[in-house]
């Protein structure tokens, strides 16, 4: 993906890579340089929402998994219980921020031209449009895409990550990354299940545990309200805990996979250098 998308640069970062490489270092030290920097980025994110009390939480897919839609469906659900507050990512369009503002709640836009996930540049970016105060439980739904977002840090406490039925069960297996990566995993769309029968939910599990990851794996439809009930149990053990974690000074680092981080140097030492074009930009909350 990012030899060809040329993601290892972001219009979060790409500044950095300007100032990290004036005597024309190799392509390597550069990346290595960035991923540090984005990691001590990722740790000021999340220092803010541990200070604040907020727990919050990166949502990863393929696109057109569902994210967008279970989001309106928890705030739905939840926006008595909790204050939300959303930030998303996309290439382009202000689509799903509108939706979630529709239900009431505080969404910040980030659309990233063409870096296919979020840094924690942008997430910090996006932070300055938002109150921390008002927010229990902050969602960030990255670009859709089943690679790059498992490698950056964006300075959440846990990663979720959504399969569709629509998309294979064998899906785990084939993106390991992303997968070891996840905190939590939700099947989605289970209503689809019947006429998707080559769709085996016990057999996406247990390429997820041939992975060596215990992370709950729930069923649920977003569409139909269905399985929802132990997801919200999941938010709110996950908001606890947090708020305990807070209290006694601890800092919860969610599983950031090196094995990622270490193909996106390694794609870099292949090429020169990309630049982001068209940079981004961040709309309203």
């Amino acid at each position: 993906m990012c030899d060809t998308c040329g993601c290892n640069i972001t219009p979060g970062n790409e500044h950095l890579a300007r100032r990290k490489n004036p005597q024309g270092q190799d392509a390597v030290t550069v990346l290595k340089s960035l991923l540090s920097a984005n990691d001590h980025e990722a740790a000021h994110n999340r220092e803010h929402f541990d200070r604040h009390g907020v727990l919050a939480l990166n949502l990863m897919s393929s696109p057109g998994s569902g994210k967008t839609l279970l989001l309106e469906a928890t705030i739905e659900a939840l926006k008595d219980e909790f204050r939300i507050a959303v930030i998303e990512g996309d290439l382009e369009t202000e689509n799903d921020a509108a939706r979630i503002r529709a239900k009431g709640v505080p969404a910040v836009q980030i659309t990233t031209g063409s870096a296919c996930h979020l840094d924690a540049h942008m997430v910090h970016g996006a932070l300055h449009h938002l109150n921390l105060e008002n927010v229990d439980i902050l969602f960030i739904e990255n670009v859709g895409n089943l690679v790059c977002p498992a490698s950056f840090d964006l300075g959440q406490h846990r990663n979720v990550t959504l399969l569709s039925v629509t998309e294979g069960d064998d899906k785990p297996a084939k993106y390991p990354v992303m997968f070891r990566a996840a905190d939590l995993v939700l099947l989605t769309k289970t209503d689809l299940l019947p006429v998707l029968d080559d769709f085996d939910p016990a057999r996406a599990e247990k390429y997820l545990r041939d992975l060596a990851n215990p992370a709950p794996a729930l069923r649920l439809s977003a569409k139909k309200k269905d399985g929802l009930t132990a997801w919200f149990d999941w938010l709110r053990h996950e908001r606890e805990t947090q708020q305990q974690r807070a209290r006694h000074g601890q800092r919860l680092r969610p599983a950031i996979q090196p094995d990622g981080a270490r193909l996106h140097t390694e794609m870099g030492a292949h090429h020169s250098i990309p630049t982001a074009s068209g940079g981004y930009r961040y709309r309203g909350a």
